[in-house]
Parts: C-alpha cells; sequence; structure tokens
C-alpha cells in the first residue's frame, strides 16, 4: 500500500510519461519514447499517421523527454509548469515534479531537441542535470 504521492515518484523514476501532463495539442510520440510502448507503425490508418511517419522517417522530433535530478539543498519542489532554462535562455518546462525516497527531488521535462546533455538546468532557481530518455 503506498499513498499518490509515493505512486507519482516512482512513475517519474521509471520514465513514464503521463496523458495530461507530458502531453500539450503539440506532443508527437516520439517526444515521449512512447514508439517503443504505445505506438504501432504498421497498423493502418489513424490520426496522426502521417506525422508520426515522417518524424519515424525522415528526421528526429523537435522536442524531447528528459530526467531531471533536481538540486535538493531546498525544502520545496518546484511547481509543474515551470520553465526549464539552460545557458540562460528558455528551452522547456517541467512536466511532472516527485520526491522520491532514494533519488530525491526529481523531475520529467520537456526540452529543445537541441539542448546538449551537459548542459546544466535551472528552474525555479534550482539546477538540475538531466538524463537522457529520447535521443537527442
Amino acid at each position: 500500500m503506498a499513498g499518490m504521492w509515493a505512486a507519482e515518484a516512482l512513475r517519474v523514476a521509471a520514465w513514464r510519461p503521463r496523458l495530461g501532463f507530458e502531453t500539450d495539442n503539440r506532443t508527437i510520440p516520439h517526444e515521449l519514447d512512447w514508439l517503443r510502448t504505445a505506438v504501432h507503425l504498421h497498423k493502418g490508418c489513424y490520426r496522426g499517421q502521417e506525422t508520426v511517419a515522417r518524424v519515424h522517417n525522415l528526421g528526429r522530433p523537435p522536442r524531447r523527454l528528459v530526467f531531471l535530478h533536481l538540486d535538493g539543498s531546498g525544502h520545496t519542489l518546484p511547481e509543474r509548469g515551470e520553465q526549464v532554462e539552460a545557458d540562460g535562455r528558455v528551452v522547456g518546462r517541467l512536466t511532472s515534479v516527485a520526491r522520491h525516497h532514494e533519488l530525491g527531488p526529481i523531475a520529467l521535462a520537456v526540452i529543445k531537441r537541441s539542448t546538449p546533455l551537459d548542459a546544466l538546468c535551472i528552474t525555479a532557481g534550482l539546477s538540475a542535470s538531466q538524463e537522457e530518455i529520447v535521443p537527442r
């Protein structure tokens, strides 16, 4: 038995995107790594099939999901929806935030694909290191 906070922390730690949290009106499955588990590339006729096929065959998505290890020196967590900055410019937003029992404060964020993996991210005044979920 566990509460919702614990379940949410385990979801974030497992890199599992949640519909309505990591998604918006522009989201495509490639950005969230849903091609492995939720999209069938050989099934015929579904909404968005042309976009999915085009990005799969020709290029990379414009955004990507990353796992963030947040600075745990503060007592509060940033809010979902906070901007993520790298090198002084906004590169994305936090989509899920949790406090994990082993990892401490963690988050999922959707950021621009061009953001370097070694870039230090800042969100709500906290520094964060990123871990790649969706390849650049």
